[in-house]
């Protein structure tokens, strides 16, 4: 209960985060797609530095000392933007510290996940993986909301403020679990664990060399590898520059963004509940691909009646019906990934492909940031949408008589 109690404020406070960065590039470059971009790619930026070995790290810590500590350190950091740094002219120092937040985040993660098995019995292991990742997406939704109005209202130095307090409380809770928890650093042990940091750094980095290989000769993880990435370069390409254009036809900074994000987070539940529950009446590939199809299609015509007819409700659905029809996509490729891969090879594989799709997201964020300098924001997201909307098809065609026996 603890921890999913932290888990939940942590999350909510991490959209709350979000919306201040977008409502602090709102009150320093109004506009700007390229600073938003920017301020943004430091949170991606640790995914390839500190995400290949966290795990590693991880696995020999105390998974609560880990929790408790990233969490009170995400709190300080975060809090000195408000008191501090939120005052200078330059942003170098804002970035610095996004950057080391989102280090912490990386080790934060799979110490969550790997604490499970000891506070909860094999048998819950599953309904407790369940509870999480299901209120962690209502911990977006109501968060992007929150976030949204809270930023409209008192700026991007409040968000910032209540996000802090969020790791606070999620930081006391997680030391609150009634376990022998005592913080304490033995001074032999950090000797020790100093001691095997080179070790560790190689068999990391031969393992990613055994994923890669892998990734490279299996045909059907090469259909996710291009898929995922296409699905994250499309994703970066329109995550900014429709940040903007929704700040310019509705004039406002995060109010209507932070709504219209819960719509959105709203019809990827739903189309994953969906998917999870009549989905395997439908072959992985042809969902896939009608789901591209559809998505493209629902991308133009929210850009398009967005500008013509700004109207929130109209939006608002249109956001639902997008996410409804981009949610079974994710689950159907992961679940691909899953059944084309060795056992012993899964975490490997999963481990790349999260460095690819962030590579993808950041590379595709940062060329549409600059396109959009020169290109109308309108443009370049319909032709994301005409993007999805032509794979989709081609998609249908080459792979109409499916990906494989293992995948039939």
């Amino acid at each position: 209960m603890r921890l999913w109690l932290a888990q939940l404020i942590s999350q909510f406070g991490d959209r709350i985060n979000q919306m201040a960065l977008i409502g602090l590039i709102a009150e320093r470059s109004p506009g700007s797609t390229m600073d938003l971009a920017k301020l943004l790619s430091f949170t991606i930026i640790p995914v390839f530095i500190v995400g290949p070995i966290a795990g590693v790290y991880v696995d020999r810590w105390d998974n609560r000392k880990t929790l408790f500590l990233c969490d009170i350190a995400r709190g300080v950091l975060v809090m000195l933007i408000p008191m501090i740094f939120i005052f200078w002219e330059s942003l170098i120092p804002i970035y610095i510290i996004i950057f080391l937040v989102f280090c912490f985040s990386r080790f934060y993660v799979p110490a969550k996940m790997s604490i499970l098995p000891d506070l909860v019995e094999k048998e819950h292991l599953v309904m407790a993986n369940s509870l999480i990742t299901t209120t962690g997406m209502l911990a977006f939704v109501f968060g992007c909301a929150f976030g949204g109005f809270l930023v409209y209202w008192s700026g991007a130095r409040g968000g910032f403020v209540v996000n802090a307090v969020t790791f606070f409380v999620s930081g006391l809770l997680v030391i609150s679990i009634p376990r022998d928890f005592r913080l304490h650093f033995d001074r032999k042990e950090l000797i020790q664990a100093g001691q095997e940091v080179l070790a560790l750094e190689r068999s990391v980095i031969r393992e990613l060399k055994e994923g890669a290989l892998y990734l490279i000769r299996n045909k059907g993880i090469r259909f996710v590898i291009n898929l995922l990435f296409t699905l994250m370069a499309a994703a970066g390409a329109v995550y900014v520059v429709i940040i903007v254009f929704i700040q310019d036809c509705f004039e406002s900074v995060t109010r209507d963004l932070g709504i219209l994000a819960v719509f959105l987070g709203a019809g990827l539940f739903v189309g994953a509940l969906a998917y999870g529950r009549w989905g395997k009446k439908i072959p992985w590939h042809k969902t896939i691909f009608y789901c591209l199809f559809a998505g493209g299609v629902m991308m133009i015509l929210f850009v398009l009646m967005v500008r013509i007819y700004p109207q929130l409700i109209v939006a608002a659905v249109l956001a639902f019906l997008l996410g409804l029809m981009l949610g079974p996509i994710f689950i159907a490729a992961n679940t691909i990934a899953l059944l084309v891969s060795d056992e012993n090879m899964r975490g490997k594989v999963f481990s790349s492909l999260e460095i690819i799709i962030h590579f993808a997201f950041l590379v595709a964020m940062l060329s549409s940031s600059l396109l959009s300098e020169y290109v109308d924001h309108s443009w370049i997201l319909v032709g994301v949408g005409g993007v999805f909307t032509l794979l989709g098809l081609l998609g249908l065609v080459k792979y109409r008589k499916g990906l494989g026996i293992a995948l039939s």
